[in-house]
């Protein structure tokens, strides 16, 4: 992966915080909206954009009779995230 070709799953910073906080484990929509500061819209189409990039699943359930979404990161979600950091941390790297 070069500098140029960042994957457009990596080219936001909410996309990118959406993705980190995955990394730990599965999330509810409320949990990635407090940990991102996210509005419901914002959040809503960049889930929805990572799911079309396979790079998340959402889960939609009713839990109590009200609708509850939770989301988790793919291994090919997480396969490119470790791809992403090891990239930046070659352009980090100091030239000898």
């Amino acid at each position: 992966m070069e500098i140029h070709s960042i994957p457009e799953a990596f080219q936001t910073k909410l996309r990118l915080a959406i993705l980190s906080s995955l990394l730990t484990g599965k999330k509810s929509f409320r949990e990635l909206k407090e940990i991102t500061s996210s509005t419901d819209g914002n959040l809503g189409a960049q889930i929805k954009k990572l799911d079309e990039l396979g790079y998340v699943e959402i889960e939609k359930a009713f839990v109590n009779n009200k609708p509850q979404t939770t989301c988790d990161i793919t291994a090919f979600g997480r396969e490119q995230f470790k791809e992403y950091v090891e990239m930046l941390e070659k352009l980090l790297k100091p030239k000898n």
